[in-house]
This record gives structure tokens, C-alpha cells and sequence, in this order.
């Protein structure tokens, strides 16, 4: 008998190898602590009817990379392509569609896809994403990019390119799709094979396809354009957010990324050491999905990264040890009641760089909703910052457990801050 391999496309961690696994997941979790996100695991498998309802039945994933069979009782069942389905019918199903605020989980484990296995794609891979429920900001948009970033720094990771594009509202749509069509009609039957397809069932899928023939016939149509109003400015104040956190990006008005659910702000990472498949990862908003599946209108935001990506783009970096981060549970709400959204996201900043866990109000409420809600989440402490204050050159910070708070001048809050953090 000959000796048993693994399955092409699947690979075995050895102890030498799994050492980085570890460290790059033991950074992970410091840094998605650091921002209030907390950790839900889904099943391997699912029922189909989770990815195909989702992803759209035209997408690449359902039709040719799908792992699926038909269990004992007769059931069809898909082992899971991607996160971001799973996850939101978990949040449907356990009716957190229904408890209002917000919600940011984040995992870490396999997927599967029946790909041609390559450097940077394999069958069984792994990915680590985010998704946070219930804000339909822009400045939520940016925070989210800002997490990724600080991952990508946090993984000592370096020469990665941020691409931004924003593809509209569900009622934008059908306006991009003709637009699509009418670049492309001329050229339909010079398009490969799949794409003669997808002109029909879903013409956003050929500005996504990797051949090269296709990708020169589709160059310059950008689907920013058939945007709404509302949609361009929501993707302007996430831009200008970006500029004010230093985050370097790049508009990239051809891309749509690979799957049917998203809208607004989409996103991608790339890697010019990852070859062929340079992608990182990407994400973006999908406003409409938790309702698509089946519950209540919840906007929503995130992104995945693929780990063993992650590691082929540290290998092509100094790989220096990476900095500790303090081990702490979420501490601080910042307020940002009366004041800029955007200074609110650097203030949250300054408290992570010290290792302190902080979480930005990211929406347009009074101050008492504001404390309202950091009393539910249990944070400990608040830092206010309204007009008054501004005024006051000072910061309040109010401990949530005594009521009681102080005015600390502006040039010394963060180290009060950090003392009071030690002491309690």
C-alpha cells in the first residue's frame, strides 16, 4: 500500500510552522480586543440555501468553488466558502438582529473552496474577518479600516496597497448593471466563456473575472458614477476620515469585489509579493444581507483576511518581533457628543498606542444616549469631549461605576487616564 498524502490543496501545520500561527493569531486577538470586538465560531458546514441566498446563485463561489453534498437525511449541505453568511445567520438566528446597538464579533478558522490549488489559493484555507452590526456611518466604515491597518501593522506586514470604491445602494444597482452592459455590449462575444454568462445573470461578475482578455475589455468602467447622491457623499466622508487617520488608499473605481451582497464602501488589500493572488483581503458594507436572510434591516460593515497570506507577505517583509500589547478587556468609551466623529476616532487611537482597550462613539446622538450605552456594554470608563470642553480646554472622565468625574486639562488627560486605569 502506498503511503496516505493529504488531499491536493490542503496542507499539514507542523510544530515549526504552527509557532507563527500562533503568534500571528495571538496578535490578532490583542488587537481585536483593543477595539471591543469579541469572538463567535460558527459551524464548518451549513446548509446551502445560507451561501447560495447570500452570495447570489450567479456568484463564482456557488457555481464552481462549492463544496457540496447531500447528508444522511437527505439535506443539502455546503461546507462554508466564507464567513460573513455564516455569522449573519447566527445573528438572525439567535434574534440579535432584534436587540438594537451595536455588535462587532470577529473570527478565525478554515474555509473551504474546490479551487485549482496555487501559491496563495488553496481548498482548505483560513481567514480572520470582522463584522459589526447596527451602524450605517461612514465613520464606522473607517474604523473598520483603521482595525485592519493596525492588524497589518500589529503582523508586521509592509508594502500592502489599501484599494477603495464605493458601489452604491440596492437602488443604485440596476442603474450600474446597465452601465456594465451598455460599455460592454459591443464586446460581448470576445468575453471568455464564463463572462458571456455573466453578461445575462450578473454583468458586475465580469469586472471581477481574472482573465486577462476580459479584464482589458472591461478597463475604464467605473461604477462609481452611476452612484446616488447619498452613496457619493457617504463614500467622501469615509475618504476624508482616511486622510485625517494618515490612512494611505487608493480609489479603484473597476473594482466590485467577488461577491453579490455588498453596497457602499467596498474595499480590498493587495500584496506585490503574493503574486497571481496578491489580495490580502478585502470587505466592505452590506447594508441589505441581515434582511436578505431573513431578519430585521440591520446595517452592517467588515472584512476577511487570509491568514496563510498573511504569512506569505511577512516572509517577503524584515519580520521584526512584533510589539506587546496589554492584555486587558475593554476599558474606555469615548464621547464624542458636540465634537468631530473623526476626533473622536484619534483620541481612541492615542488610548490603543498606550495599550489601553477604547471603543469611539461613531454616531450622531445626545450625551445621555451616548452614556446609556456605554453603561449597557459595561465600560468602566468614559472620556467626554462636547463643545464646552472644547471651550474649557479640558476632558471629563467620568467612572461609570462611583457616577462620579473630573476635569483634567487637555495636554494631561491621557496620562490621568492611564493612572486611574492602573489603580482600579
Amino acid at each position: 500500500m502506498s503511503p496516505l498524502k493529504a488531499l491536493g490543496g490542503t496542507s499539514d501545520i507542523l510544530p515549526d510552522e504552527a509557532d507563527r500561527w500562533q503568534k500571528m493569531e495571538e496578535t490578532a486577538r490583542r488587537v481585536l480586543k483593543l477595539h471591543g470586538f469579541r469572538e463567535i465560531r460558527t459551524p464548518l458546514f451549513e446548509e446551502s440555501a445560507v451561501f447560495t441566498s447570500s452570495l447570489g446563485e450567479a456568484a463564482e463561489i456557488v457555481t464552481k468553488q462549492m463544496y457540496l453534498f447531500e447528508d444522511r437525511g437527505g439535506r443539502k449541505v455546503a461546507l462554508r466558502p466564507e464567513g460573513t453568511a455564516s455569522v449573519v445567520r447566527a445573528f438572525i438566528e439567535h434574534g440579535l438582529d432584534k436587540s438594537g446597538g451595536l455588535t462587532r464579533f470577529y473570527y478565525m478558522g478554515p474555509m473551504f473552496r474546490a479551487e485549482r490549488p496555487q501559491a496563495g489559493r488553496r481548498r482548505q484555507f483560513h481567514q480572520l474577518g470582522v463584522e459589526v452590526f447596527g451602524s450605517a456611518s461612514p465613520y464606522q466604515d473607517a474604523e473598520v479600516l483603521l482595525l485592519l491597518v493596525r492588524l497589518l501593522k500589529g503582523w508586521d506586514v509592509r508594502g500592502w496597497v489599501l484599494k477603495l470604491n464605493s458601489l452604491g445602494c440596492r437602488q443604485d444597482r440596476e442603474a450600474i448593471i446597465e452601465q456594465v452592459r451598455a460599455k460592454l455590449s459591443p464586446h460581448r462575444q470576445k468575453l471568455c466563456e464564463d463572462c458571456q454568462v455573466r453578461f445575462e445573470k450578473n454583468p458586475l461578475r465580469i469586472l471581477d473575472c481574472k482573465e486577462s482578455r476580459c479584464q482589458e475589455l472591461s478597463f475604464g468602467i467605473d461604477v462609481s458614477t452611476a452612484v446616488c447622491g447619498a452613496c457619493r457623499d457617504h463614500f467622501e466622508k469615509v475618504s476624508r476620515t482616511l486622510g485625517r487617520l494618515k490612512i494611505p488608499f487608493e480609489k479603484d473605481p473597476h473594482m466590485v469585489r467577488g461577491l453579490d451582497y455588498y453596497t457602499r464602501t467596498a474595499f480590498e488589500v493587495i500584496h506585490g509579493g503574493l503574486g497571481a493572488q496578491n489580495a490580502l483581503g478585502g470587505g466592505g458594507r452590506y447594508d441589505d444581507l441581515v434582511e436578505l436572510m431573513g431578519g430585521s434591516p440591520v446595517p452592517a460593515v467588515g472584512f476577511a483576511v487570509g491568514l496563510e497570506r498573511v504569512l506569505m507577505a511577512q516572509e517577503t517583509s524584515s519580520g521584526a518581533a512584533q510589539g506587546a500589547v496589554a492584555d486587558r478587556a475593554a476599558a474606555v468609551f469615548v464621547s464624542t457628543a458636540g465634537s468631530d466623529i473623526t476626533d473622536g476616532l484619534q483620541w481612541v487611537e492615542l488610548l490603543r498606542e498606550k495599550g489601553i482597550p477604547a471603543v469611539a462613539n461613531l454616531e450622531e446622538r445626545p450625551l445621555k444616549r451616548q452614556l446609556e450605552q456605554a453603561d449597557k456594554w459595561g465600560f468602566q470608563w468614559v472620556v467626554i469631549r462636547g463643545e464646552m470642553e472644547r471651550e474649557k480646554g479640558v476632558f471629563v472622565v467620568k467612572n461609570m461605576a462611583s457616577r462620579s468625574q473630573e476635569e483634567i486639562p487637555e495636554k494631561m488627560w491621557l496620562n490621568v487616564l492611564q493612572k486611574r486605569l492602573n489603580r482600579s
